[in-house]
C-alpha cells in the first residue's frame, strides 16, 4: 500500500477565535530547545486528553519539524449547557504552520478524530496517515462540513514505514473495537517515542486481526525512550473480556428469544456489529440497522471489506412486517438514552414504524458513559413500562470495553520496557493509577511522567524530564456553527439561567427630563410563575420606581450606571425574598 496516496475530501471553512480561561500559560518559540549544548531536544505535549476522556491530541516537536497523532473531540459536560463539543486549542501552532510535517490518526473513533474539520485548514492542512476505514470515517465526516476545501489522506497499515520530516514512523496492530486500529512508532533523532492509540489486548478477537504482540515484543528490543499508553481503565484490576466471550453471551439471548430482538450499541462498535450480524445469520434472523451513524459505518466498513454481510440479510425498515417477530433482529443507536437516538425514539412510541411488543428483548451491548446514567435508567424503565424484557452488561457480560485493564498495561510496559512512561488518554486520577501499575512491576518512579494537557516532556538522547513550561491547552467550544466564540463568561450565564432562571425589568425614560414614564415591565423566564407570584413582582417593579428615582442626577438616563445599579440592587432583593439568584437583565429605553 502506497502511503502517499492521496484522496481529497471537503473541509469547513469555520474560522477559530480561540479564548483563554485566565491560566498562565508560556509562549513557546521556534526555537530547539537544549536540554545541554549540544544535545538536541525531543518535545512531547499532549494537548487534549491528560485532564479528561476524548479530545485526544499528542504533539512531537524536533527543532522545525512537527506531527500531531490525534485529533479529537471530548463530548459536554453536565456543566456546559448548549456546547456540541469541546475541541483541542491549536494557538501553540500560530506562525510556525509549516512546520506540522503530518497527522497521524491511530483509529476512526470521534474522540480521536473529530476535531480533524476545524482545525486541519488552520494548520495548512498536511497530510494525515491512517488505515483504510479512519480515513474513510474521516472522508465521511468531513463531507458534514460543506464550503470547504480538501483533506490530504493516506493509507497505512500496520507493515508500513513512512517518513515525515526528521521522524520515520512504524505502525503495530491492535485491538480495539473498530476495525484498522493502530500503535505507532515514532523514530527520532534522539530515539524511538511508541504511542500505543487506544488499545486492549484482544488474543481471541472477533472479525479483526489479532494484536501485533510479536512486534509488540520486539520493541522491547530497541532502546524505546518513552511509552504513552492508553488509560482509560487504568482503574480496573485484570484483564479486558474477549470478544468471542461477549459472543457467546450474545448468542445465548438470541438463540433462546422467541420475539423480536433490539440491540442498541454505539455506531463504532463495529466489532460487535460483526458479531451480532452473523449470529442473525446463524438463527435466521433479518437485521434491520437503524440510526444516520450506525447506517453510515457500516456502510463505510463493508464497502472497505471490514464487515462480511451475506446477501439478504439486511432488511429495509419498511419491510418490518413482512416477517414474524422471531425472524426480526434490529440493530440500533440510543444505548446511552439520547434524547434523539432510535432506542429512546422506539421506547417513547415516536418511532415512525417500531413499537415496542410483549416478547421484545431489548439488549444494551456497551457500558454506561460517565454522566449517562439517568438518562439510561430512565430508558431501562420506560422499555420495561411497555413491556419489554431488557438485558444490560450488568446482568450479564455482553460487552467487552475496548480499553486494556490493569494486568494488560502491565504486560505492554514489560514487553516494550521504555526508560520513561507516560499515561495518557484519562482523567488525571486516571494517570495517576496508571502510574502506580507501572510501579508496580518495577518501573522507576522518577521515570513517570503524569503530564497535564499542554505541559512540556523533552527528551535528549541521555536525559528526560518533565518541564514546568506549558503551552495553550484551554477548552475551545464548539456551539453550532461557532468555534471558539463562547467563553466561560457565556458557559457562567448559561449555568446561571439554567439554576435560577432569568427576569427582565424594562423601563421606559423620558429623554428630556430623565423620568421614568408607566410602571417598569418585569418579564420572569425560568425564575417564578408571575401569575402566582404577584406580591414579588409587585414589590419588584416599586423597587425599580425607587431606584429609577434616586439614580446619580449626573448620569445620562441610558447609560451603565442605571443598568449596573438595577441588575445588582435587584438581584440582592430578589435573592433576600428567594434565596434564589436569576439573572437580571435591565433595558432602559429613551423616548
Amino acid at each position: 500500500m502506497n502511503p502517499k496516496k492521496t484522496k481529497n475530501r471537503p473541509k469547513p471553512g469555520n474560522r477559530i477565535r480561540v479564548y483563554r480561561s485566565g491560566t498562565s500559560v508560556l509562549k513557546q518559540d521556534n526555537k530547539e530547545e537544549d536540554g545541554k549544548k549540544g544535545s538536541p531536544t525531543l518535545k512531547v505535549t499532549v494537548l487534549g486528553g491528560n485532564e479528561e476522556v476524548g479530545r485526544n491530541m499528542t504533539v512531537l516537536e524536533y527543532g522545525k519539524d512537527i506531527i500531531i497523532i490525534d485529533m479529537g473531540l471530548q463530548f459536554p459536560e453536565e456543566d456546559m449547557p448548549g456546547i456540541d463539543y469541546i475541541i483541542p486549542n491549536i494557538s501553540y501552532f500560530k506562525g510556525k504552520e509549516k512546520n506540522v510535517k503530518g497527522v497521524i490518526i491511530t483509529h476512526g473513533h470521534y474522540d480521536h478524530i473529530g476535531a480533524i474539520p476545524h482545525l486541519m485548514d488552520k494548520l495548512g492542512s498536511p497530510p494525515i496517515y491512517g488505515s483504510p476505514l479512519t480515513l474513510g470515517i474521516i472522508a465521511k465526516r468531513q463531507d458534514d462540513f460543506k464550503q470547504s476545501g480538501k483533506l490530504n489522506l493516506n493509507s497505512v497499515d500496520n507493515n508500513d514505514t513512512i517518513t515525515i520530516g526528521k521522524f520515520k514512523i512504524e505502525f503495530f496492530g491492535v485491538s480495539h473495537n473498530i476495525p484498522g486500529s493502530l500503535g505507532v512508532v515514532v523514530n527520532t533523532p534522539i530515539g524511538p517515542i511508541v504511542h500505543t492509540g487506544d488499545f486492549k489486548l484482544d488474543l481471541q478477537p472477533v472479525g479483526d486481526v489479532e494484536p501485533d504482540i510479536a512486534k509488540i515484543a520486539k520493541l522491547g528490543e530497541k532502546n524505546i525512550v518513552a511509552l504513552l499508553s492508553d488509560s482509560t481503565n487504568a482503574t480496573q484490576p485484570g484483564h479486558q473480556f474477549t470478544e468471542t466471550e461477549i459472543q457467546g453471551n450474545l448468542e445465548d439471548i438470541i438463540r433462546v428469544a422467541q420475539g423480536r430482538i433490539i440491540i442498541g450499541t454505539f455506531a463504532s462498535l463495529l466489532m460487535r456489529v460483526q458479531q451480532i450480524i452473523q449470529l442473525a445469520e446463524k438463527y435466521n434472523r433479518k437485521v434491520i440497522v437503524d440510526g444516520y451513524s450506525m447506517k453510515t459505518n457500516i456502510e463505510i466498513a463493508q464497502k472497505l471489506g471490514y464487515l462480511k454481510i451475506n446477501k439478504g440479510t439486511l432488511l429495509p425498515l419498511s419491510e418490518i412486517s413482512n416477517y414474524p417477530s422471531r425472524r426480526i433482529l434490529v440493530l440500533c443507536t440510543g444505548a446511552q438514552g439520547e434524547g434523539r437516538a432510535v432506542l429512546m425514539r422506539i421506547a417513547n412510541r415516536e418511532h415512525r414504524v417500531i413499537r415496542i411488543e410483549p416478547e421484545d428483548t431489548v439488549v444494551f451491548s456497551s457500558s454506561v458513559v460517565p454522566g449517562n446514567e439517568r438518562s439510561v435508567q430512565r430508558l431501562v424503565d420506560t422499555l420495561y413500562r411497555e413491556g419489554a424484557e431488557v438485558i444490560n452488561y450488568k446482568m450479564m457480560d455482553i460487552h467487552a470495553g475496548g480499553h486494556a485493564k490493569q494486568e494488560d498495561l502491565k504486560l505492554i510496559i514489560k514487553l516494550i520496557n521504555p526508560k520513561y512512561f507516560v499515561p495518557i488518554e484519562g482523567n488525571h486520577s486516571f494517570l495517576k493509577i496508571h502510574a502506580k501499575v507501572a510501579e508496580s512491576v518495577g518501573f522507576d518512579p522518577k521515570n513517570i511522567f503524569v503530564a497535564d494537557n499542554g505541559q512540556i516532556m523533552e527528551f535528549t538522547k541521555t536525559t528526560g524530564r518533565l518541564t514546568t513550561k506549558k503551552v495553550p491547552s484551554d477548552y475551545v467550544f464548539v456551539d453550532g456553527l461557532g468555534v471558539g466564540d463562547v467563553s466561560n463568561v457565556v458557559l457562567r450565564d448559561r449555568r446561571m439561567m439554567s439554576d435560577d432562571g432569568m427576569l427582565v425589568v424594562i423601563a421606559t425614560i423620558d429623554s428630556k427630563t430623565g423620568n421614568l414614564i408607566g410602571n417598569p415591565d418585569i418579564i420572569s423566564r425560568g425564575f417564578v410563575y408571575m401569575k402566582e407570584s404577584k406580591k414579588l413582582i409587585a414589590d419588584t417593579r416599586e423597587k425599580v420606581k425607587k431606584l429609577l428615582k434616586d439614580k446619580n442626577p449626573n448620569s445620562s438616563a441610558n447609560d451603565a450606571y442605571i443598568k449596573n445599579k438595577i441588575r445588582d440592587d435587584i438581584g440582592q432583593f430578589l435573592f433576600s425574598k428567594t434565596k434564589r439568584r436569576p439573572m437580571v437583565l435591565p433595558v432602559v429605553i429613551e423616548v
